[in-house]
């Protein structure tokens, strides 16, 4: 092991202002998995959540009538489980003691004949249906309903602390007394408190609230404080291993894109939303859906992409759009988000539950292996969408973003099969059964999804390529140093602030990080004129963790992407739980890419680190070409 890491450090003492680094480089191996494994989302959660229906307009008739709903559909069988009570729920925050209060008028049941109303018997009695139950709080003092509701009707009562009902300074009391004591599974974790309670708010100048100094601006990731953010989340995660020793508990982060959450998310709760709220409008679907559609690599069991909740039930997603609600639950599934119901189930049509019910379609989202489906081809109209199941074969979603109809290639490489072996294609709205080979064409009409599930031949006979179990895959470090606003997430116009001023600006941080079969700006994957169809683009001064299932062999094409702006040299090494494997010689831009193979029987944890004397990694992408694991 030594002549290897000699090797490792003379090659590396090539490299133009290199030091060895101490142990705190991020860059240095660790042998583990980092990305977030807390909690209880092997799948992404599905459910029901009371915001998209009811507002802060809720109470236990309607709560408890959805949960019903879900067991009398048919619903809660199919693995809608958790029955998610948004905000509203709190009366105040009783200054003797700090314990929150139950808005009892609403929550009968909470009173209980205890001195504190207790949410115990509600959950008990979600509970006894075989369901889940999850609540809401914010990681300020006060929620987005105090900030942002036209009246206060269902707003918190008292004085300006007894308002203040957020966990800000009560992490610790607050998730012991949902989780320990009221026996809640699920928290949604909203985050206006740290962003609408600044000094210049209006609600702040008039003495309703007190001031809280914004640590998100929503508009500039640079204004946002996010380490302060992260140890926020930080507690909460340690109050919820504290009051949930069997590890039974769900944490989503709710800031909306914000902080550039969309790179960290993954580390630090079981969801994270990835753009603003959803409305039922197909503009704003597309948003929510873009914001996290390409983040494939951000995504494995336990931590999920979230674009918020199914707004499927009104709007552009009603009975009369059963195509746009097909399509809005396709995407969803292909994606592995949340399928969170939005709607009144209790006024549900059976033309709706149908879509919501469609178990094909649901076991492409709950699939086992979790990988998030990965862009095939792309364009503004028509995009194609290929996810790898547990079974080895394929669901492939080809979504027609646009209101005209078009016909469309299905091809064989476009889901890593041979060409000349037959394929089939089971389609999971319709049942259809067809085979082809090569390349079939098909019709889609205006904002329709085709899903299928597709088997065939493989094109890597025995193995993997890493594009293909992105779940498998983790950007510990994305060699992103100063985000960048992602211009590629569609800008509705049917936002939060209508057609008022200038529109919709890039706002979601996130761009330019790991991708699958793309270089991380969208660009192909092209080594000194050599194109990969399949393959990892990443920034240079990166580590990717890599669970390896049972395989023998890595093997890559590694060099600097042909869209590079900088002539700096990179090294690639392959690491195998924390011992080098392989390297590579030094690499520049327009140098023929350098196969790299090393042995990992045995190894659990693969890690893959390209590194550069590079102050701005912004400017070096680099490939991981044909990146796969292999049997043999």
């Amino acid at each position: 092991m030594k002549r290897f890491l000699g090797t490792t450090l003379a090659v590396a003492a090539l490299l133009p202002g290199f030091a060895a680094r101490a142990s705190a480089d991020p860059l240095t191996p660790t042998g583990r998995w980092s990305a977030y494994t807390s909690g209880h989302a092997q799948t992404p959660p599905m459910g029901w959540s009371s915001w998209n229906a009811f507002a802060t307009d809720i109470d236990e008739t309607k709560i408890i009538g959805s949960a019903q709903a879900l067991v009398d559909s048919g619903l809660a069988g199919k693995g809608y489980r958790y029955v998610n009570i948004d905000d509203g729920w709190a009366i105040k925050r009783r200054l003797t003691d700090g314990n929150l209060v139950i808005r009892t008028a609403r929550f009968p049941s909470a009173v209980a004949g205890a001195d504190l109303p207790t949410f115990r018997p509600f959950t008990d009695r979600v509970h006894a249906m075989g369901l889940k139950v999850g609540i809401y709080s914010d990681l300020g003092r006060n929620t987005c309903s105090q900030a942002y509701s036209p009246d206060d009707t269902d707003l918190p009562k008292g004085t300006v602390r007894e308002r203040e009902v957020g966990l800000y300074g009560h992490i610790d009391q607050d998730i012991a007394l949902f989780f320990a004591t009221w026996g809640f599974d699920f928290i949604k974790v909203d985050g206006c408190g740290l962003r609408a309670y600044g000094a210049d708010s209006e609600k702040v100048k008039s003495g309703a609230y007190r001031e809280l100094k914004p640590l998100l601006d929503m508009d500039s990731v640079a204004r946002s404080d996010i380490p302060a953010v992260q140890a926020e989340f930080r507690q909460i995660n340690a109050a919820l291993v504290r009051n949930n020793p069997d590890g039974d508990f769900l944490l989503s982060l709710c800031i909306w894109g914000a902080g550039n959450v969309r790179a960290w998310g993954k580390d630090f709760g079981s969801l994270s939303r990835t753009s603003d709220d959803i409305n039922p409008s197909w503009g704003r679907m597309l948003t929510n859906f873009d914001s996290a559609a390409k983040r494939a690599f951000y995504a494995h069991p336990g931590s999920w992409n979230d674009p918020d909740m199914l707004y499927i039930g009104k709007g552009d997603f009603d009975a009369n759009h059963i195509t746009e609600a097909r399509s809005h639950l396709s995407m969803w599934a292909m994606i592995d988000a949340p399928l969170m119901i939005g709607m009144d189930l209790r006024q549900a049509p059976k033309a709706l539950l149908d879509v919501f019910g469609n178990a094909d379609v649901i076991a492409v989202n709950q699939d086992p292996a979790g990988h998030q489906a990965v862009v095939a081809f792309d364009s503004d109209e028509v995009q194609t969408f290929v996810k790898t199941l547990s079974t080895g074969d394929k669901a492939v979603a080809i979504f027609n973003r646009s209101a005209a109809p078009i016909d469309v290639d299905l091809t064989a490489a476009q889901m890593k099969f041979r060409g000349d072996a037959d394929i089939a294609l089971a389609d999971l709205w319709t049942g259809k059964q067809q085979s082809f080979r090569g390349m079939t064409k098909l019709h889609l009409e205006p904002h329709q999804t085709l899903m299928f599930k597709a088997r065939g031949t493989r094109v890597l006979a025995d193995g993997l390529y890493l594009s293909e179990q992105p779940g498998n895959v983790n950007p510990a470090v994305d060699g992103v140093v100063e985000p960048a606003p992602d211009p590629m997430i569609h800008r509705s116009a049917s936002g939060w602030q209508g057609t008022k001023g200038s529109g919709e600006r890039p706002i979601y941080a996130g761009w330019g990080g790991a991708q699958a079969d793309s270089a991380p700006y969208g660009e192909a994957l092209r080594i000194a004129g050599k194109t990969f169809d399949t393959g990892v683009g990443v920034l240079a001064n990166s580590r990717l963790e890599v669970r390896n299932q049972s395989y023998r062999r890595f093997t890559a094409t590694v060099g600097v992407n042909d869209s590079a702006r900088n002539r700096s040299a990179v090294i690639f090494t392959v690491y195998g739980d924390g011992k080098l494997l392989a390297t590579s010689k030094p690499l520049k831009w327009g140098d023929a890419g350098e196969p790299l193979t090393a042995d990992v029987a045995g190894v659990k944890i693969i890690e893959l680190v390209a590194r550069a004397a590079v102050a701005d990694p912004a400017t070096l992408p680099v490939t991981w070409g044909e990146a796969a694991l292999l049997s043999r």
